[in-house]
């Protein structure tokens, strides 16, 4: 499409505000209405990032004649919902990860995104993190071949606080948010096919309902193998590490930064058209849409982690 992009948000937290930071810089974007459960929070982010409208309902921003795409920062389990809603209303979608708590929800989200032929990209950020396209980049050229990737996804969270430690409407996921990053760049890292999937959990926590701590093993179709880590329960340092063990060399990502086995920074400058991985995202969201293409982390694309998310909840529940 030609001209300025116009955007709607949905979602005024702490992955919110990152997009917005984010959109700020890029050219012929424009920000008309943030969207938030609480309508003072929407009015106070909008105030600070000079947007026109705030409102609590998304139902009415979809019918705004200056919304051409929505950016979907809300709690997982109304991403699936919103974007079908999005994009039966003619709206372009970047959804958060993930993009459904269950199999039938994403198969159906991809459904509508091919029957309407809008843009629907889901926030599998780890695709677009210099220190990962720095490796993915490698790979695709021939000059590494990933053999091994171990992953440490670790936080505490024993109450429903979000990343800026306020209170959460809705409960964070081990399997369906944070497995769901590694699964699918397990998959985009290696080239390869996930053929084999295990996973064991620790206790249910009473009140929220959830595994507190999670293992998970895959194998691919080439023969590299991976293997996930993940706890609620962990105080302290929190994040992902990631470890990738390839042919030749082995590299360590913290999300915007590498490092050699042996602890040296990798120079990250050329590798994309910016250091922060959420940048590079919404950058790809935009050109995508302008450029009438699929982006990289399509729901299409990323479709097949959900399949195996799908099976290691059956299974854990078994």
């Amino acid at each position: 499409m030609a001209g300025q992009l116009r955007v709607a948000l949905a979602g005024a937290g702490a992955f919110g505000i990152k997009h917005l930071d984010a959109l700020a810089q890029i050219e012929d974007v424009q920000v008309t209405s943030i969207v938030s459960r609480r309508l003072a929070q929407a009015k106070e982010v909008a105030a600070k990032y000079d947007v026109g409208h705030a409102t609590t309902d998304l139902a009415q921003v979809l019918d705004r004649g200056d919304v051409d795409a929505v950016i979907l920062a809300t709690p997982t389990q109304l991403h699936a919902a919103q974007a079908i809603a999005a994009m039966r209303a003619g709206k372009h979608v970047q959804v958060e990860i993930p993009l459904a708590d269950s199999w039938a929800d994403a198969e159906e989200v991809v459904g509508v995104q091919r029957d309407t032929g809008l843009v629907c990209m889901v926030g599998h950020t780890r695709r677009f993190n210099p220190s990962h396209l720095w490796i993915h980049q490698k790979v695709e050229s021939g000059e590494l071949a990933l053999q091994q990737l171990n992953a440490q996804t670790y936080f505490f969270r024993r109450s429903n606080l979000n990343a800026l430690n306020e209170p959460r409407s809705w409960t964070d996921h081990l399997l369906w948010h944070h497995a769901a990053h590694t699964v699918d760049l397990f998959r985009y890292q290696s080239g390869q096919e996930i053929v084999t999937a295990h996973a064991v959990q620790g206790p249910v926590h009473p009140e929220l309902g959830i595994a507190m701590d999670m293992s998970i093993q895959l194998r691919g179709s080439g023969g590299a193998i991976c293997t996930l880590s993940l706890s609620f329960n962990n105080d302290g340092p929190f994040g992902t590490n990631f470890r990738y063990i390839c042919d030749n060399g082995t590299y360590l990502a913290r999300y915007d930064d590498l490092y050699t086995g042996h602890d040296e920074k990798i120079d990250l400058s050329t590798v994309g058209v910016s250091s922060n991985g959420i940048e590079v995202q919404d950058r790809e969201f935009v050109d995508a849409i302008s450029e009438g293409r699929e982006p990289n982390s399509s729901a299409a694309a990323v479709l097949p982690c959900y399949r195996v998310l799908a099976d290691l909840e059956t299974a854990l529940s078994g």
